[in-house]
This record gives structure tokens, C-alpha cells and sequence, in this order.
């Protein structure tokens, strides 16, 4: 399915219905780690602690950045969007919330 705005969903819609945003993927994660979700991976990795997650964070950083530099769109935005999900764990394993990042931005 094409993700890109303006394709898929109903119309007018810029990504399909399904598409989570960068907000609604940190209200789910942080909603898994409060409850400690038993059996989530997100959970599991936030347990295992910033070292842990971090490692994951720079190898999706690297084959994000090979996926965009000989790979299609699509793939290169997949690992965009496993990177963003790494970054997401990371801030919850730091303790930190979108607040905190957002005032940097």
C-alpha cells in the first residue's frame, strides 16, 4: 500500500487509516511500560535498560541509513519507522517524555 500523503484512506485523508502517528506510537508504548505489559517486547527492552536499547537504536540508525542510500523508498521508510520506534523505547528506558524533546526541537 502507498503510505505517501494523499494515497490510500479515505479521501482527503493523507495515510490510510491504519498509519500510527509519532504521538499515538508514544501514547501506545508508554501506555505498554506504565501497565508492564506482560509478554511486550517494549516492556522487555525498557527492563533491559538504556545500554540495551541504545545499542538498538544505532543499528536501525545504520540500516536506515543504507536502506536509504541503495534501497527503494518504501524499505528506506520502514527502517525510518523501526528507527523512530527504537528512539520512542530509548526516551521511555531514560525516563523521558515527548516534553522533554520537544522543548529541543
Amino acid at each position: 500500500m502507498d503510505r505517501r500523503p494523499g494515497t490510500g484512506g479515505p479521501p482527503g485523508a493523507p495515510y490510510p487509516e491504519r498509519v500510527k502517528t509519532f504521538d499515538a506510537l508514544w501514547a501506545e508504548l508508554s501506555a505498554k511500560v506504565a501497565a508492564g505489559a506482560d509478554g511486550s517486547g517494549t516492556v522487555e527492552a525498557v527492563r533491559h535498560g538504556v545500554h540495551h536499547v541504545g545499542k538498538k537504536v544505532v543499528e536501525e540508525a545504520a540500516e536506515s541509513w543504507m536502506a536509504a542510500e541503495h534501497e527503494s523508498a518504501d524499505r528506506a521508510a520502514q527502517e525510518i519507522s523501526q528507527l523512530l520506534y527504537q528512539v520512542q523505547v530509548l526516551m521511555l528506558a531514560r525516563g523521558l517524555d515527548l516534553d522533554d524533546v520537544y522543548a529541543h526541537l
